[in-house]
């Protein structure tokens, strides 16, 4: 279906998403070729470099993580090289299988599908952190053959989900995926021919410019000036005290003034700011400001569960003398829990803000499941009446992407089927070594199942996503006590497979905005997932067999980069929840029982929002309040810091509103594109530190990278409290 076809028909053009209207381009030619031998050779080997480089940087105590953004921008002259050298002879001419290497010019559906090819590399597999677990922090055995099938199969079981409700998130036009338009963005830039403006830039040369700027300054805060990643200015106001350090630290504490004039620390945990909408932006802000400079200081000076005996935040387990809690002391010979050295130790503490982001993923899941029913019910069951009948309203995009074969539904059935029979498969052969019952998984699938969509329309319209890891390992916790390897599978198959279902159904959403045959879009993203998993597997196992005590910060050089920040906070998880268990945390035997109220506080705050945007109808912004974007904003803390939201915050504010309100023309044409560039430059200038400087050991040592700035924010400050290198209170 091309432009002219669409003059005939009378739906309008236009989209009821202001910013997707601006920013896809609303033409299309189905006869550009996509399978193409240079798609394959460039997405394959970008998926397999990118899974490679992402996987040996987890383990090291400053990750490197390389995103798709990187390979987008390296193959275009790659992709033009190949379309201009390589031979266009055609094969086996005349026969139905005949091909050539060289279909033409290199296109620009081609160069989605190799960045999606290259997506799938762009991160790592969450299941790479029970293999960590086990073999390096617990010092269990592990064979390699059921450590492939856990991380092959959590990112496989999404698909299922993502086919039961694309339906549902790719072709309503209010389900907008915010996040895509940034690559929509540059694709249209690299790509399109458009004529330089007079006294101004094209968008491609506005993008060669951000990236290069980019490129250029992140030298200074990534190693001349690292003190630019966390401008704590208030520390300095008395560098002695306590008290000004926890307000003033924007890594170990409050954030009170702190910022990041980096691009990494910026958009490091909750994505690029250009891209949220202002309502989210807003809501987001609320959520913090409450957490970190209300709820936090509060419990912390009101010393609520002993607070002041440990750090204001940190993501350690605690003994209630403050020391760091012995876990090898309370595990048993099965691999379970000790109960009599447990009750000899005591009990597990955490810190404020620990112990109050569990609360607040308690209240962010019963938001999400009430917020959507009330706000989004009516909704949600005209589009599911809708998805059988056939004379159907369409936006545009939808209209255009009816020129191709759609996926069958069974495609995504088997691949669930399979899965989950190879998962059931496995527990039962790897009893021993996985621990996870077979109802265990079933109950898993049906968590994933119940949530997908309900945060999957949160993703879709606001760009934060909240997750199931918490909720999961409660159920499992409460269900299946004192075995931890249990705890951390059922959170990877009930969490980490509908976060890969809302990845795959944002892919589909990016091929239904670029125009991407949906059948070559679901072949690139198999195989890619499929890559990608058996390169993470063999790069984590390589590593843990060649790099001694890799992950034991106890048997490490101090200065050693192996020390794995990522997976102890995931291990210290798998001892709260699967080791101690809920019951000994948070139930009547616990220390924390009060915080299970947020389960009903979470469930109540949606329905007063609803209830007043009911009663006083003319006030269009009570709607706008989003209680599970505002209870889950600080869900990524830890490891996330107070500098990392503040910055973000101060960014997506100014875009968000400043530059979109007053330079709106501005925003259209460059908003997404000098978001684009901002990644690009600082993803590559990181890698050429890495290898030039940082992988060397090459340093500058002096004031100007002491980042932070902040020594004492993690003291307590309780008398009787000795910590090293904390004054004696």
């Amino acid at each position: 279906m091309t432009q002219e076809n669409l003059a005939l028909n009378p739906e309008p053009d236009e989209c009821p998403i202001k910013q997707v209207d601006v920013t896809v381009p609303k033409g299309d030619d189905p006869t550009i070729p996509v399978y193409t031998f240079r798609m394959w050779l460039l997405g394959i080997t970008a998926c397999v470099l990118l899974a490679f480089v992402n996987q040996f940087f987890w383990y090291r105590t400053e990750p490197l993580s390389i995103g798709s953004i990187s390979a987008q921008i390296a193959v275009v002259p790659l992709g033009h090289l190949m379309a201009r050298t390589i031979t266009r002879r055609v094969f086996l001419k005349g026969t139905r299988f005949e091909f050539t290497l060289n279909p033409g010019p290199f296109n620009i559906k081609e160069h989605v599908l190799i960045t999606m090819l290259a997506n799938a590399g762009a991160g790592s597999v969450y299941a790479g952190h029970v293999l960590s677990a086990v073999k390096l922090f617990y010092k269990k055995s592990l064979g390699f053959v059921p450590a492939l099938i856990l991380m092959m199969t959590t990112q496989l079981l999404g698909y299922g989900w993502a086919g039961i409700f694309r339906k549902h998130l790719v072709e309503p036009a209010e389900m907008w995926w915010p996040g895509n338009l940034v690559q929509v963005s540059i694709f249209t830039a690299l790509h399109e021919k458009e004529k330089r403006p007079k006294g101004g830039t094209t968008r491609t040369q506005f993008f060669l410019i951000a990236l290069a700027c980019s490129f250029a300054y992140y030298i200074f805060p990534g190693y001349f000036f690292q003190v630019l990643s966390s401008f704590s200015w208030v520390c300095w106001l008395s560098p002695k005290s306590i008290l000004v350090n926890q307000l003033g630290s924007g890594l170990k504490g409050l954030g009170i003034g702190a910022i990041g004039f980096d691009w990494s620390t910026i958009s490091s945990y909750l994505g690029t700011p250009l891209a949220s909408p202002l309502f989210a932006t807003f809501n987001i802000g609320v959520g913090f400001i409450l957490v970190m400079y209300v709820i936090v200081p509060l419990g912390y000076w009101l010393n609520v569960y002993k607070a002041k005996n440990f750090p204001i935040y940190s993501s350690r387990l605690f003994q209630v003398n403050g020391s760091s809690y012995y876990i090898e002391s309370i595990i048993n010979s099965n691999f379970s829990l000790d109960k009599e050295a447990y009750a000899r130790r005591g009990p597990l503490y955490l810190s404020t803000m620990f112990a109050l982001s569990y609360g607040l993923g308690f209240a962010t899941l019963s938001a999400t499941l009430v917020h959507v029913l009330l706000f989004n019910g009516r909704e949600l069951w005209k589009q599911s009446k809708k998805a059988f009948e056939t004379n159907k309203k369409m936006d545009i995009h939808t209209r255009l992407m009816k020129a191709y074969k759609q996926v069958p539904m069974w495609w995504f059935l088997v691949i669930l089927v399979v899965n989950i029979a190879v998962i059931l498969f496995a527990c039962a052969q790897y009893k021993r070594t996985l621990q996870l019952p077979w109802w265990g998984v079933l109950l898993a699938c049906a968590i994933a199942f119940l949530y997908t969509l309900p945060i999957g329309i949160i993703a879709a319209t606001t760009n934060q996503a909240p997750g199931l890891n918490i909720i999961t390992e409660y159920i499992i916790g409460y269900a299946y006590p004192g075995r931890p390897v249990a705890n951390m599978c059922f959170k990877v198959y009930g969490y980490i497979s509908m976060i890969q279902a809302l990845t795959f159904i944002s892919d589909f959403k990016l091929g239904h905005y670029m125009k991407i045959p949906p059948r070559a879009m679901f072949t690139a993203q198999l195989v890619g997932t499929i890559i990608s998993v058996v390169v993470y597997t063999l790069t984590a196992w390589w590593l843990i067999a060649t790099i001694d005590n890799l992950c034991d910060t106890s048997l490490l050089p101090q200065d050693s980069p192996w020390t794995c920040p990522s997976d102890h906070v995931f291990y210290d998880a798998s001892v709260i929840w699967g080791l101690v268990g809920p019951k000994r945390m948070f139930g009547n035997l616990g220390i924390y029982p009060a915080v299970n109220w947020f389960f009903l506080g979470g469930a109540i705050a949606p329905l007063l929002v609803w209830l007043a945007a009911k009663a006083f109808p003319k006030q269009k912004w009570i709607a706008l309040i989003h209680f599970p974007v505002l209870l889950g904003a600080t869900a990524g803390m830890p490891p996330a810091t107070a500098v990392n939201y503040t910055s973000w915050l101060l960014v997506a504010f100014f875009f968000g509103f400043v530059v979109y309100r007053y330079r709106p023309k501005w925003w259209q044409r460059y908003n997404y594109i000098l978001s684009g560039g901002l990644d690009a430059g600082t993803a590559f200038v990181t890698v050429l530190m890495f290898f030039a400087v940082q992988s060397k050991d090459i340093g500058i040592d002096w004031w100007g990278n002491n980042v932070d700035g902040c020594p004492l924010a993690s003291c307590p400050t309780v008398k009787g409290i000795v910590v090293d290198g904390c004054p004696v209170q």
